[in-house]
């Protein structure tokens, strides 16, 4: 199919061929019929990617901030590459659509094949084909509105909402600053409301397009006619609202609302402009400054957009869904009208040429569509349906035959498919791969389209796709590498298995016992044990040089973790913990394994205590020759302290590790460096586990890790809730 991207490094715009999305549960596979340009926001994004990298920066702050927080945790050469990776990646280009529905995923009851939806979304109504798109984001058109005015849906519904926060009551005054897009709906949405609209804009045109649609009067923000309109309607006393709809970098909206406000009046941000308040005008007026965020409740929310949780209807009467519902109603009732806003209608083949010609200037509009094929003006009639797209139990491990892999013959290339092609395998995997001298990269496979084909593009895929069957039937493929999000990998994992494959799986493992119990059934069904996760600690260079300089224990040893985790983004799906497991649970096997690894032996007791959050807390593992290993795991630490440092005592000695950049060991009163480096060279192990993975596929020899003390690990990390809960140590029952 194809999908409109851009290159956010180049400003490259194309047309690009990618696979056709899978259709996940709990949404819907639909075909385009009409996508909108949003002329404010995505043409403010296709102009940044046009910028010099000081431009970049200079228009998001807030992203130069982040770059500057990674160096400090992870050093320049891993920041750099994720920063290279970001920028030098196709990023897509859309939000508001209309199209049918080609196929209904598990759990989808509300829609069926062959029915028109309005889609929403800057990840799932993209200018593409096809679109996934989740249950929340889309809403059904009502019979008799064009599928050309329902692709207004989203915008709609942000214009909606900021009609919403601004609470109009039948006979209020309101001013709106900005007369693109988003203004010309908020205009009609007042006007639909019993409200006088006064428009604000520079541009004739669209001051003349808001009269027509029902604003009382319009002209330039600073123009006397708009001042004495605003004063003519209300007595004197001034606006009861003023919705600010414009962007750039001017102060001249939130001056002019200031002024043209009523007493304790209502300024509601939509757009995104400047927001330098003057004090004074708006502590004399008391004005109420409220910010309108995208489509409303659940905008943002993980469990609502990708999950499928309703807000319940007596607590948040307008959801995101529930606006682009209310919005679609209004224009099947004929409320609001969109078709004097449709400045120009492009063939789908002809985007790129479009955005160009609106950003040289070329073309003025309001609003664009796509029209994509099958539609009027080609050969499907609106509305019909395209065809069908197609104690703690430590488990034991299962007691099958010694099995090396297939040596590979002389000068044959290891093959190897991913699933999952995401920030980290982007930075910290594929980075090792690509180019390696014996090995091939040989499919991606992702479920949304535009990812498996950036991958494709940076890395040398020979094949991108979202079929998973086809590649895991695929005999030339070796291993698999499962790098998706934590609560696919045990599934991922046992298919792998059962195809015979070697799989290198991302910690964690599993979540949950039963997930666990399922990877090694698929062991002893296929008796292929052929497995690794990917606990790099242990491979990390300085940290084995340090090992092998502190030597071999004669007594007890007892050990200390520290992890200084930091605090999470908002909205990052880490903090999914319903789907996803908690931080500890994702990560914290890298800490239990590396712990095993310095201590050699695998943990026969837990014991933990957390904060009232759970986010923050302490392990304490026992080892069977009364070894011992505390690791706290904290998100509130400074982020310019290392992430993280180890001590081991036993014998007299002391190993010290700092976040993987000095080493060194202390023996009696001596302390001999094991080494030091830079922090932009800092090496947490993952080229070397990749290189003694490959080794293994390519040879037919043992994997890097034993199967028991990978289970052993994993056991350990999901006996954390258990421990917390009992409030005492809990026993890891059949442990070695």
């Amino acid at each position: 199919m194809k999908q409109v991207v851009q290159n956010y490094r180049s400003g490259e715009l194309a047309l690009l061929d990618v696979p056709v999305p899978g259709c996940r549960p709990g949404g819907v596979l639909v075909r385009t019929a009409y996508s909108l340009i949003s002329t404010g926001t995505e043409l403010m994004k296709v102009s940044e990617a046009g910028m010099s990298l000081l431009g970049k920066a200079r228009s998001r702050p807030d992203q130069v901030a982040r770059v500057v927080q990674s160096v400090a945790a992870n050093g320049v050469p891993a920041t750099y590459r994720k920063v290279r990776d970001k920028l030098d990646s196709y990023t897509p280009l859309g939000y508001s659509l209309c199209g049918i529905v080609e196929r209904a995923g598990p759990g989808t009851d509300d829609v069926a094949v062959g029915d028109v939806v309005a889609c929403a979304g800057n990840e799932h109504a993209l200018h593409a084909e096809v679109n996934w798109v989740p249950k929340n984001l889309y809403a059904r058109v009502p019979d008799g509105l064009a599928p050309r005015h329902a692709a207004f849906g989203t915008v709609g519904s942000i214009a909606l909402h900021g009609v919403r926060r601004g609470e109009p009551q039948l006979g209020d005054v309101a001013l709106v600053i900005g007369l693109g897009l988003i203004g010309q709906l908020v205009v009609q949405l007042l006007t639909a409301s019993g409200v006088r609209v006064v428009g604000a804009d520079p541009d004739p045109d669209r001051c003349e397009l808001a009269a027509r649609l029902g604003a009382v009067a319009c002209g330039g923000p600073a123009s006397a006619e708009v001042a004495a309109a605003v004063a003519g309607l209300t007595d004197g006393h001034g606006a009861d609202q003023v919705y600010l709809a414009a962007g750039g970098g001017s102060a001249e909206p939130v001056e002019r609302a200031a002024a043209l406000s009523r007493d304790r009046g209502r300024v509601v941000d939509i757009g995104k402009c400047r927001l330098d308040l003057p004090w004074n005008a708006y502590y004399e007026k008391e004005l109420d400054v409220r910010f309108s965020r995208s489509y409303g409740p659940g905008r943002y929310d993980p469990s609502y957009e990708l999950d499928g949780r309703d807000y319940p209807i007596g607590y948040v009467r307008w959801t995101e869904r529930r606006n682009l519902a209310c919005f679609l109603d209004l224009l099947a009732r004929g409320r609001v009208d969109v078709e004097p806003l449709v400045s120009h209608v492009a063939d789908f083949e002809d985007a790129v040429a479009t955005y160009r010609n609106l950003a040289d200037g070329r073309l003025k509009a309001v609003a664009v569509l796509f029209r994509y094929p099958g539609q009027p003006g080609q050969s499907r009639e609106p509305g019909e349906a395209a065809a069908g797209a197609p104690a703690v139990a430590v488990p034991a491990v299962p007691a099958v035959p010694v099995r090396r892999g297939r040596a590979r013959a002389a000068g044959t290339p290891v093959r190897l498919a991913f699933v999952g092609a995401g920030n980290y395998a982007s930075s910290m995997l594929l980075p090792h791969l690509a180019g390696r001298d014996g090995v091939r990269l040989s499919a991606v496979v992702t479920t949304t389209a535009l990812s498996a084909a950036n991958a494709q593009r940076k890395f040398g895929f020979a094949a991108a796709t979202t079929d998973l069957d086809a590649v895991l039937g695929d005999p030339s493929v070796d291993a698999v590498f499962v790098v998706t999000r934590h609560s696919s990998h045990a599934e991922l994992t046992r298919r792998a298995l059962l195809a015979g494959k070697a799989v290198f799986v991302e910690k964690p493992l599993a979540l949950t016992g039963d997930e666990l119990d399922g990877v090694l059934a698929a062991v002893a069904e296929s008796g292929n044990d052929r497995l690794q996760v990917g606990f790099n600690r242990r491979f990390a260079p300085l940290l084995r040089q340090a090992r092998r300089r502190f030597g071999a224990r004669g007594g007890p040893g007892h050990l200390r973790y520290l992890v200084n985790a930091g605090r999470l983004e908002h909205g990052s799906w880490y903090l999914r913990q319903d789907s996803e497991g908690s931080r500890f649970a994702g990560e914290g096997g890298h800490f239990i394994d590396t712990a095993g690894w310095l201590l050699d032996a695998d943990p026969v007791s837990a014991y933990a205590v957390a904060t009232s959050g759970g986010e923050d807390l302490q392990l304490v593992l026992r080892y069977p020759d009364e070894s011992t290993a505390t690791i706290g795991y904290v998100t509130t630490g400074p982020p310019g302290f290392p992430k993280e440092t180890v001590d081991l005592v036993a014998d007299g000695r002391v190993l010290r590790l700092d976040d993987f950049v000095r080493a060194a060991v202390y023996d009696g009163r001596r302390r001999r460096w094991v080494g030091s480096r830079l922090p932009r060279a800092r090496d947490k192990g993952q080229e070397a586990e990749l290189a003694a993975f490959v080794t293994a596929v390519r040879t037919g020899g043992p994997m890097p890790v034993p199967l028991d003390s990978l289970v052993a690990t994993t056991a350990a990390t999901l006996a954390v809730p258990a421990a917390l809960a009992a409030r005492a140590p809990v026993t890891l029952a059949g442990a070695r």
